[in-house]
């Protein structure tokens, strides 16, 4: 273990690529273009992840240069949320004042199965539509399949498949809707940083990152809002999807499955009619 630590701090070509990316993405600084009444907000986080992203398909990064990135990630996520207490203390007030609608917006999560399950069972996908739409697919949810159904089970690919690209795109999508929504639509800004605690670090940052750059005066409560709501969607979404998110996508899935068969077999017999 200290041996991998010890080549991680001496991969001196991942920290020269890291600095030239953060260089040059904060050199670009913020771009915001309107698209009807909203605005769409292009952060440096942003332009990293493309840049980094087109950089493993050349020379400059090879595969040992992502594998020392991954724990790295895990560090800054750390201190971005060593960061995000500190902020939360002087807004504790207001977070309480919030009361139910920040205890009780993990139920929002339990949207991804109504919107999606349908959609996955419409596109093909069998048993990999519930581990694929149980939940946004975060580690917990990754391990609470793992655990029930196996890695080499179909609900286990479809969770995987659902956590890789979550990992890949989920922070730029959520960078992009999440600044664009709140100054399209009449909803209050820290509504918006409430649902940035999607139980990812990475996402929450990339989406709280975008409401602070459109409502700047309300940084602290945004920051403190999504924070806690990051918090509390790490603490309590896992038993939201063993309790209510797993059974309800197990339930639907039979209930739209034997729809979906029926209506294969009434068309089967009308054409045989």
């Amino acid at each position: 273990m200290k041996n991998e630590k010890t080549e991680i701090l001496k991969d001196w070509r991942l920290h020269a690529v890291v600095l030239v990316l953060v260089a040059a993405t904060e050199a670009i600084g913020q771009i915001s273009f309107k698209v009807g009444a909203g605005v769409i907000l292009l952060l440096p986080m942003l332009y990293a992840f493309f840049l980094g992203l087109g950089l493993y398909f050349t020379p400059l990064i090879k595969e040992k240069q992502a594998k020392n990135a991954e724990p790295l990630i895990v560090l800054g996520v750390t201190l971005l949320i060593a960061k995000i207490g500190v902020t939360i203390g002087p807004q504790i007030e207001a977070i309480i004042a919030a009361g139910p609608s920040l205890l009780l917006q993990e139920l929002g999560n339990l949207g991804t199965i109504l919107l999606a399950l349908p959609v996955a069972i419409f596109l093909g996908f069998k048993r990999e539509a519930i581990g694929m739409t149980h939940s946004i697919g975060r580690e917990p949810n990754v391990g609470l399949i793992m655990n029930k159904y196996g890695f080499d089970s179909p609900e286990g690919r479809g969770v995987m498949a659902i956590y890789i690209f979550g990992t890949v795109f989920g922070a730029a999508f959520l960078g992009l809707i999440s600044g664009f929504l709140a100054t399209i639509t009449p909803l209050h800004p820290l509504s918006f940083a409430m649902a940035s605690g999607v139980g990812s670090g990475s996402m929450m940052a990339a989406a709280s990152g975008s409401l602070v750059a459109a409502f700047p005066e309300m940084e602290a409560q945004i920051v403190a809002f999504a924070g806690a709501s990051n918090l509390l969607s790490l603490s309590t979404g896992l038993y939201a999807s063993i309790f209510i998110g797993l059974p309800l996508t197990e339930k639907l899935y039979s209930i739209m499955m034997k729809r979906k068969e029926k209506k294969a077999a009434d068309k089967g017999g009308d054409i045989h009619a």
